[in-house]
């Protein structure tokens, strides 16, 4: 079942619908919300939005992946990753929504 996409745009039209803030007020809120969350990632901390999830960076190490194509060996470097965990209160809200009780 696809969806459509939720944009910044979209948010910032919520935000200007809801709190009757103009838009580039709106705007600029969604900015500084997404800002602040995108520098405490980058600074390895665990950013958690209660109700809704955690957002936290994973450091993996080196290791040797596969090309699926030519089957060779090649080493991949060391990363940081982003993971989400989401809360269970916003997965019982996607479950009830996934059976048509959305709220």
């Amino acid at each position: 079942m696809a969806g459509r996409t939720v944009t910044r745009a979209d948010l910032s039209e919520a935000v200007y619908q809801k709190l009757g803030l103009s838009r580039t007020e709106s705007s600029a809120l969604v900015q500084s919300v997404l800002d602040e969350i995108c520098a405490g990632l980058a600074r390895g901390e665990t950013v958690k939005l209660s109700s809704f999830g955690s957002f936290l960076v994973r450091s993996k190490g080196q290791r040797i992946g596969r090309n699926p194509k030519t089957g060779v060996e090649v080493p991949i470097e060391p990363r940081r990753v982003l993971v989400f965990k989401p809360s269970n209160v916003l997965k019982s809200h996607i479950n009830r929504a996934e059976n048509g009780d959305a709220s």
